[in-house]
């Protein structure tokens, strides 16, 4: 008896989940049609996205045709996510652009070497590396701030098709803050490093966490490197110091 009862309250649950899912489906599934015209409308309405077509199935929308930049992409994904009803986008436009990726790589790496310049730029360190217009982005930054201005410059330059974001923030940590200001300090007013300091976009980076000291950038010499190194290590408070400088000219 206990045998059967068991059986009829499995159907039963099966039943009932079964007819809550059904009913989740018409719930959603019925403003579709809503949902496709109010997003043909929003996309309509923006010149960059006249290229891009909406269908909607179940709640969900799927995005296909082309942008310009990488960062229309985003925006029309998010323009139609605020639609009401939406229960997801899924986004396959296309970025038009054929620039080379070494092409890329050198634009980027410039852009990315000036990025909040008179702000945080000592302090952060941030590559990219591209593999058929996809963008990767490794380094460090000081702030989600300062990984978001990253991100949000590579989306804006022609050809960029993707982006893999993979930077690493720092914890907020007063600690490691006095550490950035000491050891900038004693880098820039060594009288030998002082002159990496006159083109603002390539300075020796400076990446702290936990109190853990990294230098990042290029030098003109190996005695330009071991100076930093030895100036960073001289820094109250540092746990340690990895000198990651690359020398460029001269040995």
């Amino acid at each position: 008896m206990k045998r059967i009862l068991s059986i009829l309250a499995s159907l039963l649950s099966v039943g009932i989940l079964s007819a809550g899912l059904a009913a989740q489906t018409a719930g959603t599934g019925r403003y579709d049609s809503v949902i496709q015209t109010r997003a043909a409308q929003q996309l309509a309405a923006k010149q960059q996205f006249h290229n891009v077509q909406a269908s909607v199935d179940d709640g969900i929308v799927t995005l296909t045709g082309d942008v310009s930049l990488y960062q229309q992409k985003l925006d029309a994904a998010k323009k139609v996510r605020k639609l009401p009803n939406v229960q997801g986008v899924h986004n396959l436009i296309a970025v038009q652009g054929n620039a080379s990726d070494s092409e890329l790589e050198a634009k980027l790496d410039r852009k990315l070497y000036y990025d909040r310049t008179g702000y945080d730029n000592l302090f952060n360190f941030v590559t990219a590396s591209v593999k058929d217009g996809v963008v990767t982005l490794n380094g460090d930054a000081r702030t989600e701030y300062d990984r978001d201005s990253a991100f949000s410059l590579v989306t804006t330059v022609p050809g960029v098709k993707d982006v893999v974001d993979n930077v690493d923030v720092a914890p907020v940590s007063n600690f490691d803050d006095s550490i950035r200001l000491r050891a900038a300090r004693a880098i820039y007013r060594d009288p030998v490093l002082s002159r990496y300091a006159s083109d603002p976009g390539k300075p020796i980076r400076i990446v702290v966490e936990n109190g853990h000291l990294s230098l990042y950038g290029a030098v003109d010499s190996k005695m330009d490197k071991n100076i930093a190194g030895i100036r960073a290590n001289q820094v109250f408070g540092v746990f340690s110091v990895q000198n990651n400088l690359e020398v460029v000219k001269g040995s």
